[in-house]
């Protein structure tokens, strides 16, 4: 009977040695609690969002524990605006956006890479019936970009600068996404960087043509967009911003297959299922790279929209804190 129990006793207690904690401790397998249990975050483009909107809507935050509540934003300053104003906890916005602001003094953590450009996602669009055909036929033309100082000005520039044309003496004119069609129809520019599902659209309805594909060359799988939170959030809530980078990032390998957005596309972009087949889809990075979003700000610096070169690492969520 002794030499029974001393035998029974031994293996409980080499058992909780092993497990490094009492029989009361908290599980080994226990998910960490997040500091809150929603998230406000702000959606813009829906091709770039579509993997956030579909995890959303098809509740995989909820059963991971953490509801987000999308909010429309009317274009990325906006949805900056209401971060900085503690109105939203993540915005989304171009990484051309992202990066001006923190070279400005505006302190922030990317929480997930959005969207990166595939062929044919981004292009300077023409009229057949332009003089604009080829990047050299004008000297000074006109070409309606999203932001004076955004990515299409900075992708433009690097796609006609290798075409060999004067960069600086292009007029670049700020339209609205949802207005460059209407700007080349009427004649108020030569040419319009243009994303998806826009590039479709005009090539469908006006029969617009390529002049440039922005997404080849020193920008071929150039990151554009991506979600962020303002450091001070982010050191507050570690545990809530890793959950929500987590689910992003199954989320984003859910739109790896082209089908999966295509599908979608009727709904949360409110085009028609012959736009949806036909646009371009680029790539749903799974995780952040620093070395990958470098070369966005390498080529703001470059191209003069950094004064100084910006470390990206700095922007990336601190390690140990989720």
């Amino acid at each position: 009977m002794r030499a029974g129990a001393r035998y029974f006793v031994v293996p409980v207690t080499i058992l909780l040695i092993l497990s490094g904690c009492s029989l009361f401790g908290e599980k080994p397998d226990q998910k960490p609690i997040p500091e809150q249990q929603k998230l406000r975050v702000g959606v813009g483009s829906p091709i770039d969002t579509a993997p956030l909107r579909l995890a959303v809507a098809q509740g995989r935050f909820e059963r991971a524990g953490l509801t987000v509540e999308l909010v429309e934003q009317a274009d990325q300053d906006e949805g900056m605006a209401r971060l900085r104003a503690g109105e939203l906890d993540i915005a989304f916005a171009t990484d051309v956006a992202w990066f001006a602001a923190a070279s400005a003094g505006t302190e922030l953590r990317l929480q997930g890479e959005a969207y990166t450009a595939g062929r044919g996602t981004m292009a300077l669009m023409t009229l057949p019936e332009s003089s604009y055909q080829e990047p050299m036929d004008l000297l000074s033309p006109r070409i309606a970009v999203d932001a004076q100082e955004g990515l299409g000005t900075l992708t433009t520039r690097a796609a006609l600068r290798a075409a060999g044309a004067e960069v600086d003496r292009i007029r670049f004119d700020p339209v609205a996404p949802g207005r460059m069609a209407e700007a080349l129809r009427r004649n108020e520019v030569h040419a319009a960087w243009m994303v998806e599902p826009y590039l479709t659209e005009a090539q469908k309805d006006l029969g617009a043509t390529v002049l440039a594909d922005t997404a080849r060359g020193a920008t071929t799988d150039f990151p554009m967009s991506a979600y962020a939170a303002t450091a001070e959030f982010a050191r507050a809530n570690p545990r809530t911003l890793a959950l929500f980078r987590r689910v992003l990032g199954e989320a984003q390998q859910r739109c790896s297959d082209p089908t999966v957005v295509r599908t979608a596309l009727p709904e949360i972009a409110r085009i028609d299922e012959t736009t949806a087949s036909l646009v371009s889809i680029g790539d749903y990075p799974v995780s952040l790279n620093g070395v990958r979003l470098q070369r966005v700000a390498d080529l703001m610096h470059s191209s003069g929209m950094l004064a100084q070169r910006l470390d990206v690492q700095a922007l990336l969520p601190e390690r140990g804190l989720g």
